[in-house]
């Protein structure tokens, strides 16, 4: 052939190719597992275990003692030092920093209401036990219930919202005072839900058959998509609206922390969660049915949870790097990159082996990622918050 129709036939075939490639067709049941996947948002549920849980003067108080640094042993520590309104409720930091150097990498606590256990190791049961744990954990916030009554003391106007959310005044130093603070931290999380996406207007397409709207959904996250609920078993764990089953799984992360140091991930979870009177079988949940405890109950300790993590949610995963338990994924590249060249050797051999080396070609990283951008809601990395109330509490 002329060089000049070669040149002209290698032009023609990589249009057909593109065109081809760009033709995304998914299966009945994959449809299926895209529908799953919402709708979006979620209706708000109220926590029975949680008094104040949906309370506007909890919610308020808080917000307040979210950000209040004073509370802190140092004096300069609190939530939001970790779950930081300019990076989607993290730090951007591979490990946390409280009073000191931390073990693991600041979860974010948008959409945190909608989890069944809390924290990379499911230590807590309830959103206000996850609240709790870091105000008197001495390397993260390390307060005392005489601290806070002293901080009170100093501040009128917080004294003044704690009364108006749980109609004492805070002068009571024993450990009630600091659950009832963590309840109204966790109120005020509750308020913590992220937007809506491209990959929501697209789902909800589909759900009603609207082809105009279905084209506006980029192509390669398109094959992402279809990746993410054929090939690559993603939705496996990543499932439901908020894109987690919200359980516990060895994904091939190490778990040393440092030489000699392990984190045992869900099996120290599960220790530390049965050891703790905040638990839901304790004395501080507000469900007198105990209902909600019945997960606390039943939950059993095998030598399998041992470097298990929690499967985070991958709403606006886009804007909440670095990555995994201990952050030591820098990118979602680098993430997509792990699930493709998995070591099985560094899994479980007794465990579920739901996970294989998924493979993928270059071009098809490219789509997962795309793909997982599209789950990022307008507002992006910086969360904005309505005004807080300017006026004294009287």
């Amino acid at each position: 052939m002329h060089r000049r129709g070669r040149a002209a036939f290698a032009v023609v075939a990589s249009l057909l190719l593109a065109s081809a490639r760009a033709e995304v067709v998914f299966t009945d049941e994959e449809v299926q597992r895209i529908l799953a996947h919402g709708p979006w948002p979620p209706a708000f549920v109220r926590d029975p275990s949680n008094r104040v849980s949906g309370s506007a003067a909890a919610i308020d108080l808080g917000r307040r003692l979210f950000g209040d640094a004073p509370l802190s042993a140092n004096g300069y520590v609190a939530c939001v030092s970790c779950h930081q309104t300019d990076r989607a409720w993290t730090d951007g930091v591979p490990r946390a920093r409280g009073m000191g150097p931390l073990d693991r990498n600041s979860p974010s606590v948008a959409n945190a209401w909608l989890n069944r256990w809390f924290g990379w190791g499911g230590a807590a049961d309830s959103l206000w036990m996850a609240s709790l744990r870091p105000l008197l954990d001495p390397n993260e916030i390390g307060t005392t219930p005489q601290r806070v009554v002293e901080r009170f003391k100093l501040n009128d106007d917080l004294a003044c919202r704690y009364r108006r959310a749980f109609g004492r005044a805070p002068d009571h130093a024993d450990e009630t005072l600091l659950v009832n603070m963590a309840k109204a931290i966790a109120a005020f999380q509750e308020t913590l839900t992220t937007g809506r996406t491209p990959f929501d207007d697209f789902r909800d397409a589909l759900a009603r058959g609207d082809r105009r709207a279905l084209a506006a959904y980029p192509e390669s996250a398109r094959r992402g998509l279809k990746l993410f609920v054929g090939r690559g078993n993603c939705f496996f764990c990543h499932s439901g609206p908020a894109f987690t089953n919200g359980e516990f799984h060895d994904v091939g992360v190490p778990y040393f922390v440092a030489p000699g140091k392990a984190d045992g991930g869900r099996y120290a979870g599960i220790q530390a969660l049965r050891a703790s009177r905040f638990n839901l079988l304790g004395p501080y949940n507000d469900d007198e049915a105990r209902s909600t405890a019945t997960k606390t109950r039943h939950v059993e300790l095998a030598a399998r949870h041992w470097g298990e993590f929690k499967t985070p949610g991958l709403r606006n995963v886009a804007v909440t790097a670095p990555y995994m338990h201990n952050g030591s994924l820098a990118t979602l590249r680098d993430v997509v990159r792990h699930y493709s060249e998995l070591n099985e050797e560094r899994l479980h051999a007794d465990g579920e082996r739901i996970l294989r080396p998924l493979k993928l070609a270059p071009s098809e990283i490219d789509d997962l990622v795309a793909f997982l951008e599209s789950l990022t809601d307008r507002e992006g990395a910086r969360r904005v918050l309505p005004p807080l109330d300017a006026l004294p509490c009287r």
